[in-house]
């Protein structure tokens, strides 16, 4: 098998830099953003987008969307032990919400969350950042902020380590299931 094509953590930052830049000068003046890690991909980078976006003189709210009961494929995964639940800081109502992931690949997963998100109330808009955005689409969605994008093939998985308390161990890994070659190229979102 080929040796996995990796990202370090300096490109993940930048990567991050640029999502917080653009929702910065997006929501400038919009006073209810609120920022929702899908669990558990998202939480992390939710998370680092909120330093961020503060420090940008915003003050977005921030919490976790569980998606396990609106997966469509629930019957064949068992729920995780370590899904995080639902947390949402302020009402959804009216509010700009941005739905936060590590990968967007079919889509499903954001359906899912935007499911729970409308349990819970009815925002004024919703939009979508992932770190990384790769091919495979299996539903009309398309990420609003992306950091990376990813040409890979359907046996490619894309594995994204945000580590929570340090930044510096954070990395990209695709893998290729063929062991003839590894097919993914990386491209910085602009």
């Amino acid at each position: 098998m080929g040796t996995p094509l990796k990202h370090d953590a300096k490109t993940i930052n930048q990567a991050i830099e640029r999502i917080a830049s653009a929702i910065a000068t997006r929501h400038a003046k919009t006073p209810r953003l609120l920022l929702l890690g899908i669990a558990n991909g998202g939480i992390v980078l939710a998370s680092r987008l909120a330093e961020r976006l503060k420090k940008s003189g915003l003050k977005p709210g921030l919490g976790t969307l569980d998606i396990s009961f609106h997966r469509d494929d629930i019957g064949l995964n068992p729920i995780t032990k370590e899904s995080s639940p639902t947390l949402i800081p302020h009402d959804v109502n009216d509010a700009a919400v941005i739905l936060v992931d590590s990968v967007l690949f079919s889509g499903r997963t954001v359906k899912a969350a935007l499911d729970e998100l409308f349990d819970h109330g009815r925002p004024a808009g919703v939009e979508l950042a992932v770190l990384v955005d790769r091919a495979g689409r299996r539903l009309p969605i398309t990420a609003d902020y992306s950091g990376l994008n990813l040409i890979t093939t359907a046996d490619n998985k894309v594995v994204v380590e945000l580590d929570q308390k340090n930044p510096a161990a954070d990395s990209v890994v695709i893998r290729s299931a063929s062991s003839k070659r590894n097919s993914a190229h990386f491209h910085p979102a602009t």
